[in-house]
């Protein structure tokens, strides 16, 4: 049986307050549609205080932008690319076409088409999330989409000059300027100067996550998100100064985040409390994480290994990191996670930041059915069907017939006895002419 050392507010509190951001994005939404540019410009001058002559930016902007970062932040840019894209490539090469002949002179194929636009959401707000450039941009790159519209807001009215480098040196083919719901929306419905896309992928704040659950149907999203979520899994071996750093490492990216640590453990548990309430007062970002652990923090000990991994499948947790004896045991054991990082020498932020695997990943559980952000989201897997042989023309026309009456299906059968009639000469019954 499990012991809580420390709960959770209860959930019912946390769904509360996402009612009044449903109705705000979706007036939003509504208010973009009907008045295009001029709403999406209200918005962000409400919002982020920014109302520029033109959200996008030229190819001499951006270099000039580009030019004023440190060369040493583009170096750590392209490497940090180049992994993704490596990456990624892989992802590609295990994505076969194929055409195979089922029958004599039948013959059905499988293509991998990218969609033909997609928009990349790269956060801003209070923290420059330059690496959702490289996870959104550079896989959907590298998956062939020939248009991608990449949209960051400005912070404190100020050009995030590291992110729009990272969206250029990623291979945007148009930066914008303009974040929030305004730009999700934006991205989605289109405007006269902004081209709709196709599907739109990248992290966000509560808002931009609920603007992409209203718009998807209309256009594609990459998954749900919620935010950030960590569960770190610990036996006795591990070391609880390094388990309380990776908790509040996701912690500090905003107030609702949970951080949660399974672990067989009590010893470890409590002296891990301790550790991030000693870390907390001096972290630069106590003001958002301070209340992510007061809020939504756990602890829980657990009584043998096989519960520590039942209990963290029932999380079904965004980042999960195993400090345990033998952590690619998580390879066996577990089912329902949106990224493993295993051992002391892997860490979350590894994921968020340089490692080469994508970081947006899924959320509020929905691990238990997707993954997260990959290459393959950016395509769409089609199918194709020839039939040149008589015989399987008659075989499959006259099978045809059959299976579509059993479903009360005259139209569907008829068309399959047709084919079976125009080479086999099989009377049609139903022909009165």
């Amino acid at each position: 049986m499990a012991e809580i050392l420390k709960h959770a507010v209860p959930k019912a509190e946390v769904t509360a307050s996402l009612g009044q951001v449903r109705e705000t994005v979706a007036g939003v939404i509504a208010d973009i549609r009907e008045r295009g540019d001029k709403a999406v410009r209200e918005y962000s001058e409400k919002f982020d205080k920014w109302s520029p002559a033109s959200f996008r930016l030229s190819e001499e902007e951006v270099e000039k932008i580009v030019a004023s970062v440190p060369q040493q932040v583009i170096d750590d840019i392209s490497f940090v690319q180049e992994q993704v894209r490596t990456f990624a490539r892989h992802q590609l090469n295990s994505m076969t076409e194929f055409e195979v002949e089922t029958l004599p002179g039948v013959r059905l194929g499988q293509r991998h088409i990218p969609v033909q636009a997609a928009g990349a959401y790269v956060p801003g707000g209070r923290y420059p999330l330059t690496a959702s450039a490289h996870m959104t941009i550079v896989t959907a790159k590298v998956a062939g989409v020939p248009r991608v519209v990449a949209c960051t807001p400005p912070i404190r009215g100020e050009i995030p000059a590291a992110t729009v480098a990272a969206m250029h040196l990623a291979g945007a083919d148009e930066i914008w300027l303009l974040g929030g719901v305004q730009a999700v929306a934006a991205m989605a419905v289109g405007t006269d100067t902004m081209e709709p896309v196709n599907l739109i992928a990248g992290p966000g704040n509560a808002y931009v996550a609920e603007a992409k659950r209203q718009l998807f149907g209309e256009i594609g999203i990459d998954l749900f998100a919620g935010p950030t979520e960590i569960l770190v899994l610990a036996d006795e071996h591990a070391d609880p100064f390094v388990c309380a750093v990776d908790l509040l490492s996701q912690a500090e990216h905003g107030p609702d985040s949970p951080a949660v640590l399974i672990t067989t453990s009590r010893e470890l548990a409590e002296r891990t409390i301790a550790e991030v309430e000693r870390l907390l007062p001096t972290m630069p970002t106590r003001d958002f994480a301070e209340p992510a652990w007061r809020d939504h923090g756990q602890v829980h000990v657990v009584d043998s290994v096989d519960e520590l991994y039942a209990l963290a499948d029932e999380f079904a947790f965004e980042h999960v990191e195993v400090l345990t004896a033998e952590p690619r045991l998580a390879l066996e054991r577990m089912t329902q996670y949106g990224a493993l990082f295993l051992g002391e020498g892997t860490c979350v932020s590894f994921g968020d930041k340089v490692i080469g695997t994508n970081h947006v990943l899924p959320t509020r559980g929905a691990a238990r059915y997707t993954g997260g952000l990959w290459v393959g989201k950016y395509l769409k897997t089609v199918t194709y069907q020839e039939v040149t042989n008589t015989d399987a023309q008659t075989l499959l026309g006259r099978l045809c017939g059959r299976a579509a009456r059993v479903e009360l299906f005259e139209g569907h059968a008829r068309s399959g006895d047709v084919r079976a009639a125009k080479v086999a000469g099989d009377e049609l019954a139903w022909n009165t002419a």
